[in-house]
């Protein structure tokens, strides 16, 4: 693409985010053609995170809608907050009440957790969505501008600072983006809004209360006198012509319709929230024995969070200015000084860490008197955790050690399985100045993320039979496997707790531990082999263990919690394990269409209608094949289960209960008079998910007699062994993504712990 080519897409670009300004009559019509349009700030931002849509998720073992807002959909992912769905699913509500007016119109949203929880990434989700939907047709915002030059013959207009408005091209805007429909008087605008309610679709009506902010009441005040000192008649129409007045569209943004107070902002309480004079300026910019507004600086978080959205970040840092924001939202209002009052139409929201409790709580033993409980009555809290699903925290790990940023939204749980297990491959600058390639081996991102998540979860209410890493794995995908049987979350009446998340190992610090493996230079493994790139998940296991005694941010009592729960985690063995296997046995695997024909007749064997595959053939049931199948490849019976081809109960019921009642689970319900087995995929049915991927040593042993797994880091040439672990290692890169060093050093590590069982 050309550079003039480029020019012109952004000129496309630009002008689909802008239109040309327009009367005020011009944009009354606008809304009352799309009413959605003139909404107050609550009920736009809600209208922003509704337009993005949603998508299904399964955190802490249930399925939940998620706004796909909070993906960062604008920004290719970059800020996506991960995780705690339902926490975000609750601002939503908030903002829905709040939008439509029921009750909670004086509250304060206030999102609270620990470090590292998703509360800037809140914040930046915030900003990207609101800018990006105010570029759309649909979420068009609008403010006015005024020219007053022309009004009077020998006036010289309004000042602004220094400057005389001379010219009919002297436009200023609303410093504080106010509504276009505040210039109305209030009979008029009740019926212009009255008509866009009677438009809308939704429930939540549209509400512009306040009037014009100071500057633009100078503006109007000033045209208003001089017409009518010439006698104008019809003086609405005079002050609000196109000459003096204006609707234009803005892009909402930090600064516009965006208000950030940081940490380390500074000044007095009122310059924070809404701005300061212009000191020097007072005496020449008098107006009607007050300040000017015009010499107002309005850079205050109210003033540019005016019209949508207000945060103050980090509040512990102004719990100064909390108080002073009391009456803020249930008002409406507030004071530039003591002769000027500005109305607000925003949505306050604070975000902090768990410190600003403790001063909102610092008076609570006087109960009654405590001077911070009107205060603490408008916050409505809601709280950020840490995460609590292994794929999630891969996800976010992942992110915090490469450039990726798309949401992960996998199909079913073996796409993401595959995500969380693969390797991540980094490209390191040496202290040597030379440029190496890292690889974290499969299971390594598991088993950090796994790790973390187990170091959060809370042991009180954990059924018979579980440990930490079952819990985790019931939140992450909702199940579990025990043998042939599926068991549902439901089925052991497990329910997060209070305390999950709440504490734990934080993924920056699992990420710094990383970090400093990936710019290690010694080879930790085998001085012989080439892998000393390579890092297994044992590695990582040891090293975050290893660094929690030291590490400032966790308490004693908390490192030697975390250390012990270290040894659950090492059960990760079993998926290295897994992939070996499943390298060594791939030749003698159970192909697909052979586990398909063998349900194709087990329904048929037990339908009293005839049944047609998805071919459209009749299918009859094949006794025969059916005991071949179950004796060959389940090895589940022998010919003792069978008189002829006849099975026994034993195997009717394999049948019936294994077999039938999988297919009806995942089938029968959504049957029709086509209804087809091949419909169906052989993966949704546990026992026969288990038949196509997974094997056993005894397998191995009974398909390799002469396989000796003692010898496999140097097999004799020529040995069964030896061919076995060259197929093998050429197995785990194809199937599982190792590099061949990463597969040299797992299965070497699988093997080791299978030679002590050997024999």
């Amino acid at each position: 693409m050309s550079g003039e080519e480029f020019i012109d897409r952004a000129d496309e670009s630009l002008d689909r985010t802008y239109e040309a300004p327009m009367s005020l009559g011009e944009y009354v019509d606008a809304v009352l053609e799309a009413p959605e349009i003139a909404s107050h700030a609550s009920k736009y931002l809600l209208a922003a995170i509704e337009d993005a849509g949603t998508r299904t998720v399964i955190e802490e073992g249930e399925e939940k809608q998620r706004y796909r807002f909070f993906d960062d959909p604008y920004n290719d992912g970059e800020h996506a907050i991960l995780g705690n769905t339902e926490v975000l699913n609750g601002f939503v509500d908030d903002l829905r009440s709040i939008a439509a007016g029921r009750g909670k119109d004086e509250k304060i949203i206030w999102l609270e957790g620990p470090t590292a929880t998703g509360k800037s990434e809140l914040k930046r989700c915030l900003i990207n969505g609101l800018r990006e939907f105010s570029k759309t047709p649909a979420g068009r915002r609008y403010t006015i501008e005024w020219n007053v030059a022309g009004a009077g013959e020998d006036d010289p207009g309004l000042t602004y600072g220094d400057q005389t408005v001379e010219d009919e091209d002297d436009w200023y805007e609303s410093p504080v983006q106010v509504h276009p429909l505040t210039v109305f008087p209030d009979d008029v605008r009740g019926e212009i809004v009255d008509s866009l309610n009677e438009r809308l679709e939704d429930h939540i009506e549209i509400r512009v209360d306040g009037q014009l902010d100071p500057f633009s009441r100078e503006a109007y005040d000033y045209l208003e006198e001089q017409y009518r000192r010439q006698g104008v008649t019809n003086l609405f129409s005079a002050v609000t012509d196109p000459k003096h007045l204006r609707v234009k569209n803005f892009v909402a943004d930090v600064g516009q319709g965006i208000g950030i107070l940081h940490s380390e902002d500074e000044g007095t309480p009122k310059e924070r929230l809404v701005g300061s004079w212009m000191h020097g300026m007072l005496r020449e910019l008098d107006s009607r024995g007050r300040k000017n507004p015009q010499a107002f600086s309005y850079d205050g978080v109210l003033s540019q969070g005016n019209g949508l959205l207000t945060i103050v970040e980090d509040a512990a840092q102004h719990a100064d200015l909390l108080q002073k924001l009391l009456n803020v939202p249930d008002e409406s209002r507030v004071k530039l000084d003591k002769g000027i009052g500005m109305d607000i139409d925003t949505q306050l929201v604070i975000i902090s860490n768990p410190d600003l409790e403790a001063q909102l709580n610092q008076h609570a033993e006087r109960e009654g008197q405590d001077p911070l409980k009107a205060l603490k009555r408008r916050l409505d809290k809601h709280e950020f955790t840490y995460l609590t699903n292994v794929s999630l925290e891969a996800q976010l790990l992942r992110r915090e050690l490469t450039n990726e940023t798309a949401v992960w939204d996998p199909a079913s749980w073996d796409d993401l399985e595959a995500r969380i297990q693969e390797p991540v491959r980094i490209s390191v600058r040496s202290d040597m100045d030379r440029v190496a390639e890292k690889e974290l081996a499969p299971h390594t991102v598991e088993a950090a993320a796994l790790y973390a998540v187990v170091s959060r979860l809370d042991t009180a209410q954990l059924p018979g039979g579980l440990d930490l890493v079952d819990k985790a794995l019931l939140f992450d995908r909702g199940y579990l496997m025990e043998g042939d049987e599926r068991l549902d979350i439901e089925d052991y009446d497990l329910e997060p707790t209070d305390d999950d998340g709440e504490h734990g190992i934080p993924v920056t610090y699992v990420r710094d531990v990383i970090a400093d493996l990936l710019h290690e230079t010694q080879d930790r493994h085998h001085p012989d082999l080439p892998v000393e790139h390579v890092i297994m998940p044992r590695d990582v296991l040891n090293a975050i263990a290893d660094g929690l005694g030291d590490a400032p941010v966790f308490s004693a009592g908390e490192a030697g919690e975390y250390e012990e729960r270290v040894v659950q985690v090492n059960e990760i063995f079993s998926e290295q394990e897994r992939d070996v296997l499943d390298a060594l046995m791939r030749d003698k695997r159970v192909d697909e269409a052979t586990v398909e024909e063998y349900i194709e007749h087990v329904y048929a064997w037990e339908s009293d209608d005839q049944i047609t595959n998805e071919r459209g053939e009749f299918v009859d049931p094949d006794p025969l094949k059916m005991k071949v199948f179950e004796i060959e490849h389940l090895g589940r019976f022998d010919e003792s289960n069978y008189e002829g081809n006849d099975p026994d109960e034993a195997v009717r019921s394999f049948r019936t209960d294994k077999i039938i009642t999988a297919l009806n689970r995942h089938a029968w319900q959504r049957r029709d008079e086509e209804f087809r087995v091949g419909d169906v995929s052989p993966k949704e049915i546990p026992v026969i998910k288990t038949v196509l991927g997974s094997h056993d040593w005894d397998d191995v042993r009974r398909t390799y007699e002469d396989f000796d797994p003692r010898q496999w880091d140097n097999p004799p040439s020529g040995t069964q062994t030896a061919r076995l672990k060259e197929t093998a290692t050429e197995n785990m890169v194809e199937m599982h993504g190792y590099s061949h060093a990463s597969a040299e050093l797992t299965s070497r590590h699988v093997m080791k712990q299978v030679s002590y069982r050997w024999d």
